[in-house]
């Protein structure tokens, strides 16, 4: 270990941040590396940054100069083992129902009966102007986007061009929306 890495290294054991700060951002690389491999379920990339972190600051405290092993080299191997006994924590067996769930939104509130009821007499509004509103060929067009087709597939299927089909489409948004 050079004498500058030296007195840093003990600076950042006295408890002085800008030398913890020099420390951290030489170490930064390594960390963000480390992390992207050790993320898993259970394990997102800036919980294991933060393994690698306490990694960091456990080769601060814990480092021996007597050995002979730079510091850089020392912190990389506390940091990489730091982050892969998080992965092996939150991989194990018994987190598997945490780790496979879904959440649930937090407004997930359902909704009352006057919601649906609203709800309904709307779908039911909009059901009504299609019916009313839309030509036949504009009805066909809308329904074959709804169900996700292509316009090229909806032209094919009803026997014109993919610009007539767009065409279509933008007059039945149009109407829909204005009323007319």
């Amino acid at each position: 270990m050079q004498q500058g890495d030296q007195e840093l290294l003990c600076r950042a054991r006295a408890g002085e941040e800008s030398a913890i700060a020099a420390l951290i951002a030489r170490m930064m690389p390594a960390i963000r590396k480390g992390a992207a491999c050790a993320v898993a379920p259970g394990l997102d990339f800036e919980d294991a940054v933060q393994e690698g972190l306490i990694g960091l600051f456990n080769a601060m405290r814990s480092y021996d100069a007597g050995k002979k092993t730079p510091f850089s080299a020392y912190a990389a191997a506390c940091i990489t083992h730091a982050q892969q006994d998080a992965r092996r924590r939150a991989t194990r067996k018994k987190h598997a129902p945490l780790n496979d769930s879904v959440p649930l939104p937090e407004d997930s509130a359902a909704p009352g009966p006057e919601e649906l009821a609203i709800a309904s007499e709307r779908y039911a509004d909009v059901l009504e102007r299609i019916d009313t509103r839309l030509s036949p060929f504009e009805r066909s067009a809308l329904l074959a986007s709804l169900e996700g087709q292509s316009a090229a597939r909806t032209a094919r299927s009803l026997g014109c061009t993919p610009k007539a089909v767009e065409n279509a489409l933008a007059r039945a948004r149009k109407k829909l929306r204005s009323g007319g």
